[in-house]
């Protein structure tokens, strides 16, 4: 458990139909714009719920989480972040919570640049690179 009171964060890595889903948070944490559907593990939660919980909260789609990708302290937050990939089981993604999210968009392999020009953890971007064409 992180030292600073548990803020551990997961975040949902959902690829589907050859896309990965992106959001982009109505204020930017940090650095961060365009991000995976995240958020805090709660107490007695596990990463790959807390994802899945997340996911649902934040785009409105039921995933189910198929494989822990890796963890590390996010350079741009500072928060402990384990990544999770995740295979979208229902739902029409959307800004779910508009309070947290503006917009939500799937986007290919190519577009991530872009999006998140600091570029993303390398296993996530290793795995990402493994399942979408480019």
């Amino acid at each position: 458990m992180p030292a600073d009171g548990g803020r551990l964060i997961a975040g949902s890595v959902i690829v589907h139909a050859n896309r990965v889903l992106l959001i982009r948070r109505s204020t930017p944490a940090g650095s961060l714009l365009w991000t995976f559907p995240s958020g805090k593990v709660e107490g007695g939660e596990s990463a790959a719920e807390a994802a899945a919980r997340e996911a649902l909260e934040e785009a409105g789609v039921t995933v189910e989480a198929v494989l822990l990708l890796g963890e590390r302290v996010h350079p741009g937050s500072g928060w402990p972040v384990v990544y999770v990939a995740c295979r979208l089981l229902s739902g029409t993604a959307h800004a779910a919570s508009p309070r947290e999210v503006a917009e939500v968009r799937w986007v290919r392999l190519g577009e991530i640049p872009e999006l998140v020009p600091g570029g993303l953890f390398a296993p996530v971007q290793a795995y990402l690179d493994d399942v979408l064409p480019e």
